[in-house]
């Protein structure tokens, strides 16, 4: 039996809305011949089963094992035609190729300046659309059909030809270079992770700067801006500087409100802008203007303007209710965002075709931090095992680690004695492995050690040395993230004054005006 996830052809059939099925058989039956067709037979038990099982398809006698592969590729294909034919798929990009097809066949044909004019036409497109490699083709294609000298049209056609691909090259180039360096730095994050100190520092410093391509602002069009914007933000996050995220996470932002055309042809790239700009601004703690750039986010998504699919809805459904956790972080007020759980819960299982296994701990993690500011540890813990028996999640060791750190503390809390133990050395073992260790957790796992051995008149002392000596590292340049990921000074805090971490984080919040 193949795994429902891995049969690209079963998940797609999955996929499709009810309209979109509809159309798939009107358009399979627009002839005759195709009504008995097997891809059809196959279309309809696939929609049917609810999981892919391959014997289930071969005694149903569609279709013979030799024959299925075969049968399989051109359902897959057939439905992908289908797709591309719904006005809901028919983007400007879309267009565009389709309108290039048509030259090219008209060219084919001999109709020589039929597809010049199309060209001509779907050039201009491209270019206000800031669609350039197609234009680029476009280009090329006109000035194959040009150097035939069949047209003989305009005097001066040849120079103006050789200008715009000069020029639609020269910023492709650009674009190439850019896009290339913004997808290094990330891979670079996804692989090494943030600067761990000043030699890190350096060669990420380095790397960076020997490989940004020299440019002036002023003639840079919008896909290099927002490939510029991206390869700075993503430098800015490697090395930690968060006052710089929220600078280039603004100007991407910025940039779509700016061309709000160029907000319903790149819905996805609004949307990922938008969520480095409130990952920006939680880092920094500007409350008021998170707040601000959720709820205008959450506008847009809603207006009736904005572009509807289903990979938009699954992630506006993550990027959203993320969000909404995080202000409940920034506000301190854990008890009222509890309702978001059961819709976050909800969203996981509607969406968990579309949502990779990241993502989804990422969320679980954020509901286990919800229940710790509420108290309520147990719960939290149960959320932190979901994450930590997760033998898939390789890439985010960093969250493997604070779960389990958060865990710890929570075990203590919750007055899981026995339990603390186990946990202890089973952390203890993995972050051995991991060997990025950080002085944070150095000091946090020390602490939760020593616990066993500490009286309990002893324990406001040791909680105080604790405080002091994570303060330090509060705004270290490598160190600070640790507490991104779990507030541990206002834990300790609570403890030292007395209060619910919850009360403490509020406190803070008010304090903060910004």
């Amino acid at each position: 039996m193949t795994n429902t996830h891995k049969d690209a052809l079963f998940v797609l059939v999955k996929s499709l809305s009810k309209s979109e099925k509809r159309q798939f058989k009107l358009y399979v039956g627009r002839l005759g011949v195709n009504t008995d067709a097997k891809f059809l037979a196959l279309f309809n038990l696939l929609d049917k089963i609810k999981d892919y099982d391959e014997k289930t398809i071969l005694l149903s006698g569609i279709v013979k094992k030799t024959q299925l592969s075969n049968l399989k590729a051109h359902l897959y294909k057939q439905i992908l035609v289908s797709l591309r034919l719904n006005p809901v798929n028919q983007n400007i990009r879309v267009q565009l190729r389709e309108q290039l097809d048509f030259a090219t066949i008209l060219y084919q044909k001999g109709l020589y300046k039929q597809s010049l004019k199309i060209l001509d036409k779907a050039k201009s497109v491209a270019i206000e659309n800031e669609e350039k490699n197609v234009a680029y083709e476009i280009v090329e294609l006109e000035k194959i059909i040009e150097t035939q000298y069949i047209t003989r049209s305009i005097p001066d056609r040849a120079d103006e030809l050789a200008l715009q691909a000069k020029d639609l090259s020269a910023q492709n180039v650009m674009t190439s270079k850019l896009s290339n360096l913004s997808l290094q730095l990330y891979g670079l994050m996804l692989k090494v992770g943030y600067v761990r100190n000043d030699e890190d520092y350096k060669g990420v410093k380095e790397y960076f700067e020997s490989h940004l391509p020299k440019y002036n602002i002023e003639t840079l069009g919008f896909r290099e801006k927002l490939w510029l914007y991206k390869a700075h933000l993503w430098y800015s996050f490697l090395i930690q500087d968060f006052l710089s995220c929220y600078k280039y996470a603004s100007k991407w932002v910025d940039l779509f409100y700016e061309n709000k055309e160029m907000i319903y042809l790149n819905p996805v790239f609004f949307l990922k802008g938008n969520v480095y700009l409130l990952e920006s601004l939680f880092y920094v703690k500007y409350r008021s203007q998170f707040k601000e750039t959720l709820e205008k986010l959450e506008t847009m998504i809603g207006s009736s303007e904005f572009p509807k699919n289903d990979n938009i809805a699954s992630l506006a459904f993550l990027y959203i209710n993320s969000n909404k956790l995080n202000l409940h972080f920034l506000e301190g007020n854990f008890e009222k965002g509890e309702y978001l759980v059961k819709i976050v819960e909800y969203g996981i299982n509607k969406h968990k075709d579309r949502i990779d296994e990241h993502h989804i701990m990422v969320l679980y993690y954020k509901i286990a931090c919800l229940y710790f500011g509420m108290g309520d540890n147990k719960t939290c813990i149960q959320y932190l095992k979901k994450i930590i028996n997760n033998k898939n999640l390789k890439m985010r060791e960093d969250l493997m680690c604070f779960a389990r750190v958060l865990s710890l503390v929570a075990h203590y809390e919750a007055g899981m004695d026995y339990h603390l133990e186990i946990q202890l050395k089973s952390t203890y073992k993995f972050l051995l492995k991991m060997n990025d260790l950080h002085a944070v957790q150095k000091e946090m796992i020390k602490f939760l050690r020593s616990l066993g051995d500490i009286y309990p008149h002893e324990l406001r002392n040791e909680f105080q040395k604790l405080y002091n000596e994570l303060k330090k590292y509060e705004n270290h340049p490598y160190e600070k993230r640790a507490f991104l990921y779990l507030d541990i000074i206002s834990w300790l805090e609570s403890h030292l004054q007395d209060k619910p971490v919850g009360q403490i984080i509020r406190e803070k919040a008010i304090t903060i005006t910004r």
